[in-house]
């Protein structure tokens, strides 16, 4: 059952710019595993392989409904203030992490500081469902999320908030193709998911309309470079029900999954929407 959590934090010193990298809340996130399983912390601190979760950059920005969803900060050129509400996004696609996890959640004391770098935070609150402020907390079984697929909406919308790029060969590629956004969801999917997809038609996805740039996050470490912005497809072309289903199960699961690298490190952060004026739903 995948899981989108929201954390609402309360910094009660400043929070520096160069301790908001994805690198240190990476390191935050550990911490809070840590203090209720230490040995599931170091597993997953040493785990090369695909997580079974994913960080947002940490968030002074609270949203006004869809359209504050479209681009979330990922790098910061100030302190963030004492007394500063923010907000931070872990998604689990794991069962068995979430449960894990559960003393954490049911035992949180709001007056218990947490280490961001030099600066202490509260964690004040948990959302894990949506709110008109709030739309990207959520929970569903991997199960209803198939159900709950259509088998007839051949519209794809998706929304990408911080920079994605995929890994192909030795290099990075920063072009949102067919192949790369849904071969990445149908791989976490058939990895967390006890429903598995064993394949999809990708011949029938076409890519309808564009509008992404380029982002660059640079830290002391590296250089990384993705795109963000809006890309809509298309389910063209004579296709079973059943198809169509697996690909909105997909387009519905992003919201958790995300895709490319360093979803662990917010990255690919990225979500169905629906909004769009300049797509058409073909039936």
């Amino acid at each position: 059952m995948p899981h989108s959590l929201i954390l609402n934090l309360l910094p009660l010193s400043p929070i520096p710019p160069q301790f908001l990298t994805g690198r240190h809340l990476h390191a935050l996130f550990l911490t809070l595993v840590s203090s209720v399983d230490p040995t599931l912390g170091d597993r997953l601190h040493n785990s090369t392989a695909d997580k079974a979760f994913t960080l947002s950059p940490l968030q002074t920005n609270f949203l006004q409904g869809t359209r504050g969803m479209s681009k979330l900060q990922h790098t910061h050129q100030e302190a963030i203030p004492p007394g500063k509400p923010c907000w931070w996004r872990i998604s689990l696609l794991d069962d068995t992490l979430f449960s894990q996890l559960t003393q954490l959640w049911l035992n949180l004391n709001p007056n218990h500081p947490w280490h961001l770098g030099p600066a202490d935070l509260y964690i004040t609150s948990i959302q894990v469902t949506p709110q008109s402020n709030q739309p990207w907390a959520n929970a569903i079984s991997y199960s209803q999320l198939y159900e709950q697929a259509s088998d007839r909406y051949r519209t794809i919308h998706f929304t990408f908030s911080t920079p994605t790029a995929f890994r192909q060969g030795k290099y990075d590629s920063t072009l949102p193709t067919r192949e790369c956004i849904f071969n990445s969801l149908l791989s976490r999917w058939n990895k967390y998911s006890e429903i598995e997809i064993n394949q999809i038609a990708l011949e029938s996805i076409f890519p309808s309309f564009f509008n992404i740039h380029t982002e660059i996050v640079a830290d002391s470490r590296s250089k990384f470079i993705g795109f963000a912005g809006e890309v809509s497809y298309q389910i063209l072309g004579e296709i079973e029900p059943i198809e169509i289903k697996k690909i909105n199960a997909l387009a519905d699961f992003a919201l958790y999954a995300g895709v490319g690298r360093k979803t662990p490190m917010g990255m690919g952060m990225m979500r169905r929407t629906y909004q769009s004026k300049l797509t058409k739903n073909y039936e």
